[in-house]
């Protein structure tokens, strides 16, 4: 049943003072989580390590996916319990974008994280349209306009101009096509009848799964690709490609993945539940604490080969504080990865928000909705109710701070400032429409696809 954000409102402040400290009575102990081997999933890694789950009294296995769809799949069939996914994967389902299924997220895994590398051929096409600052370096955030030309070149030569993301409803694909349309280069639609998402395209996305990304611009196929770490730094350490901008410079803070699990699956072990977001919320406490102090050792977990599998120094060059662009252009990124502060852990309504509006935007969700819709389907998937019931149960515990939770918040975030966006249009959480309308390149209010071609 849709819940709306009043009445999950109304529920949390309830919910939040009625949890004990004690102990909770587990309907189910054993527990099998997926992820895919990206460094995002370190709240997984850190709790099953430093005995989170243990404390809560539950017994979990981790097990890594062979790529989104067969994670999602796994979740559905109840094969997983829950899983590290990507955040536009429970809003699809829950609208019936693809796999139909009611998935929803106590728990945001963490802000920012992601960039966007192209090969060292289309760097050294770019590179002439990229402002220099005064030690000959280049000026960052970097632009697609920059791309432009080198696009507008293949499209002479009636060469495809080919750019990977990692899934369809990826905050990667919405990234990379932010980014591109910032530019004014035309990422392209989807339609019931074309779900490519090539139509009327400049630069034509296909999917390929993170740690294949390096592998697959080395042979050719892309020319560049958007993906979470460390299949940036990756290609640096191989000498095979530059990142050009990460997302934190593109939209400062913005939000990344979260831990899905099924709607019954809430419903039918409300306990457990709670048990495993407390451990995950504890887990992205020490991954943040200290001003990241403990990242070091996050890393010697993430590059086991059960979790990530990549060298310890190809992780630790976005997970400790800085990002490597050209081989030896290293530059101080302290909110590249973050997991707690600044609320980086609860699950904001206005946060499923713009997700919904990019789906919108580029045709995956093919009709106008209202803004009320969009607050519905926001409050159906995103549970802050669930969340804040837990980290009133870690307080209670001792376990965490009182002044670290955000007990008063609607839902929304303060809209974000021009200044925090590459593109300088703000954006609010309250007006999704109004805020697509304001985007030069995407389907606006009226409009749709039909026969490959922008109406309305």
């Amino acid at each position: 049943m849709k819940k709306t954000i009043a009445t999950l409102l109304a529920t949390t402040s309830l919910l939040a003072t009625a949890a004990s400290a004690e102990l909770l009575e587990l309907e189910k102990e054993d527990l099998t989580f997926g992820f895919i081997k990206l460094t995002d999933m370190a709240p997984l890694a850190a709790a099953y390590e430093l005995g989170f789950f243990e404390d809560e009294g539950l017994f979990v296995t981790l097990e890594a996916q062979a790529n989104w769809k067969v994670l999602l799949d796994g979740v559905i069939s109840g094969q997983l319990d829950g899983a590290h996914m990507l955040a536009g994967q429970p809003l699809a389902a829950t609208i019936g974008y693809g796999t139909e299924a009611h998935i929803i997220t106590p728990f945001s895994m963490d802000l920012n994280g992601n960039a966007i590398t192209v090969s060292n051929e289309i760097w050294d096409e770019m590179k002439p349209n990229v402002p220099l600052m005064d030690d000959g370096r280049p000026q960052h955030p970097i632009s697609a306009s920059a791309l432009a030309p080198v696009v507008e070149d293949y499209q002479d030569r009636g060469e495809p101009f080919n750019m990977g993301m990692v899934f369809p409803v990826s905050t990667h694909n919405y990234e990379i096509r932010y980014w591109l349309a910032a530019g004014g280069l035309e990422p392209g639609y989807y339609s019931p009848q074309d779900i490519s998402g090539q139509i009327a395209a400049d630069v034509l996305l296909s999917v390929t799964p993170p740690p294949q990304m390096p592998a697959t611009m080395e042979a050719g196929t892309i020319y560049g690709y958007a993906v979470g770490e460390p299949w940036n730094q990756q290609a640096v350490f191989k000498g095979i490609g530059v990142p050009v901008i990460t997302d934190y410079d593109m939209w400062k803070n913005n939000p990344e993945k979260v831990f899905g699990i099924t709607a019954e699956f809430a419903e039918e072990n409300p306990n457990t539940t709670l048990a495993l977001t407390k451990a995950l919320i504890r887990a992205a406490i020490w991954l943040d604490e200290n001003e990241n102090a403990n990242r070091p050792e996050a890393v010697k977990m993430l590059s086991r080969p059960e979790y990530v599998g990549a060298d310890y120094e190809v992780i630790a060059n976005s997970m400790t504080g800085f990002f490597e662009f050209e081989k030896g252009d290293v530059r101080p990124a302290p909110d590249f990865n973050v997991f707690f502060r600044y609320n980086a852990t609860y699950p904001f309504y206005s946060d499923a928000i713009w997700y919904l509006t990019q789906m919108r935007r580029w045709g995956q969700i093919p009709e106008t909705m209202s803004d009320e819709w969009y607050f519905e389907t926001a409050a159906e998937v995103y549970r802050p109710d669930i969340y804040l019931e837990a980290a009133r149960l870690l307080v209670d515990d001792g376990l965490a701070n009182e002044a670290d939770f955000p007990w008063d918040s609607d839902g929304f975030k303060d809209a974000t400032p021009a200044a925090d966006i590459i593109d300088a249009i703000p954006y609010d959480g309250r007006t999704p429409n109004a805020y697509i309308d304001s985007l030069p390149i995407g389907l606006k209010s009226g409009q749709t696809i039909v026969d490959n071609e922008i109406q309305g």
